[in-house]
């Protein structure tokens, strides 16, 4: 499979908790850093996500922004 996105980082998913509609997938890129996506449940069961699994996190975004006090 080919893909625009550049931004891909590969890591273990360590935690995917359900809710009603989404759920929340927090995947460890390494460093002590992770990653949280949230994404519908319907997502999770065709992907077959559970803790354990090596992944790929795609990050495409118009705009990244930064704030400081």
């Amino acid at each position: 499979m080919k893909l625009s996105t550049r931004n891909v980082i590969k890591g273990k998913v360590v935690k995917v908790q359900e809710g009603m509609v989404a759920a929340s997938v927090k995947v460890d890129i390494g460093g002590g850093n992770t990653i949280t996506s949230t994404i519908t449940i319907e997502a999770v069961k065709e992907l077959g996500i559970k803790v354990g699994d090596e992944i790929h996190v795609l990050i495409k975004a118009s705009s990244v922004m930064l704030a400081k006090d």
